[in-house]
């Protein structure tokens, strides 16, 4: 069990919700899913118990993930300590397939099912309220006010706290955000993804939505410990994207040295200097880095003492902008998914 000693880290609030988080997050689904086999559940259960401990308050979670593993393992590591955590869950797809590779399974958001699976999730982790629940992607068969209507019942009846969206482009926005005040999108968002910054986060602020950025070290590239001669397991599904082919990521190394140069001017790790730069982005963005190792949590908790001046910002961009990002993040399957 976790202590009840536990450091508090700076907090931020998703939009106008009012729903207020660590700073950081952390990103569960490597735990039990696709970055290589499970890793094994004591290991996992001390982690999620450490990151509580340093006073991390925001755990996302899904229940493709595994699938239904995660969720679980959250559950059991969590619910003791239910009041100190915000826990985020998603739901969409259709889990009644064989196949649960990620992307693999297709897309479903009827109301009735988003019903079903959310009586799931609750079960699983073990709790009487989601805090957060996202559509994982956008159900191009189901009006997206019909999805938002019907998280709408189910926090009219106290099983759902705040509603989100993830990967949903600026028109599904608007139009579930009319029927249902959406609190959080959850998007890729990095210094080697930056495309959220044209339409999505002007929209975010507008409305008074907070981003959740998932991938936020660009999937371990922006580390610096993944180059060219990098080899991915079979069950990692690194080993399916464009970006992580030998040749785009000799071209992105780029991206690192960048970040390793201002490493090193502030004594800091390159992937300290990505989590801090998109937290200088706007005070409603809560990065969600994902890991499975002690060490790098709490090197990512130590971004949130890095403070980039306005002089460091520009020199990141402009020297950002020079640099031509090689690969695209998802193989066509999984693209079509993302932004509608």
């Amino acid at each position: 069990m976790p202590t009840t000693h536990t450091q508090t880290l700076q907090t931020r609030k998703l939009g106008k919700s009012n729903l207020e988080v660590s700073a950081l997050g952390l990103g569960c689904m490597g735990m039990s899913f696709s970055y290589g086999p499970p890793k094994d559940k004591k290991e996992m259960t001390d982690l999620l118990h450490a990151a509580v401990d340093r006073g991390i308050t925001f755990f996302d979670t899904a229940e493709v993930y595994g699938p239904f593993t995660n969720e679980e393992l959250l559950g059991e590591a969590l619910s003791p300590i239910r009041k100190q955590v915000v826990i985020a869950t998603k739901f969409g797809f259709d889990l009644s397939g064989s196949d649960h590779r990620p992307g693999a399974a297709a897309v479903n958001s009827q109301p009735a099912h988003i019903k079903q699976a959310v009586e799931g999730s609750l079960k699983r982790l073990k709790i009487e309220t989601i805090d957060l629940l996202y559509q994982h992607r956008v159900d191009p068969n189901v009006p997206i006010e019909d999805v938002a209507g019907a998280v709408k019942e189910l926090i009219q009846a106290g099983k759902v706290k705040h509603f989100g969206l993830s990967e949903a482009g600026v028109k599904t926005i608007r139009r579930s955000h009319a029927v249902q005040p959406v609190t959080a999108l959850q998007s890729e968002y990095s210094l080697w993804w930056r495309k959220p910054e044209a339409e999505v986060l002007p929209t975010l602020e507008e409305l008074g939505i907070g981003l959740v950025p998932y991938s936020p070290l660009g999937k371990g590239f922006l580390t610096g410990k993944i180059d060219e001669s990098a080899k991915f397991d079979s069950t990692d599904f690194r080993s399916k994207l464009p970006r992580f082919t030998p040749e785009a990521l000799k071209a992105n190394q780029a991206v690192v040295d960048l970040l390793g140069k201002i490493a090193k001017e502030k004594g800091a790790t390159p992937a300290q200097i990505a989590l801090a730069w998109l937290l200088a982005q706007k005070p409603w963005i809560v990065p969600i880095p994902g890991t499975t190792k002690l060490s790098r949590l709490d090197e990512n908790i130590g971004s949130l003492e890095i403070k980039l001046t306005a002089d460091d910002l520009r020199e990141i961009n402009a020297a950002a902008e020079k640099i031509t990002v090689e690969g695209d993040r998802y193989p066509e399957n999984l693209q079509k998914m993302t932004g509608l």
